[in-house]
């Protein structure tokens, strides 16, 4: 996959983590998105390196699509403790 494809996965990972993390978020839809497209490359990272599954040239696999998605969640959860209360 090309980097565009992994920005809009990420952008589509984020938006499935905002999904089933519903709330408040600091960063609004701006930080939510970023945390979308970095929790894909960290998910891809990780799977390709510790899972052995290796990071897949297909848009559409599924493995890719849960390790992104995995990734948007820790990010989302991390960064939604470090920096949840800054808006008080």
């Amino acid at each position: 996959m090309t980097i565009v494809s992994w920005i809009i996965l990420g952008l589509l990972a984020g938006a499935v983590a905002k999904l089933l993390l519903p709330g408040k978020d600091p960063g609004g839809l701006v930080g939510t998105t970023l945390i979308g497209i970095s929790g894909a490359f960290i998910g891809g990272w990780i799977s390709s390196r510790w899972l052995d599954h290796s990071i897949s040239k297909h848009f559409f696999d599924g493995p890719t699509w849960a390790a992104a998605i995995g990734g948007s969640l820790v990010l989302l959860i991390v960064y939604r403790i470090l920096f949840g209360d800054s808006r008080r």
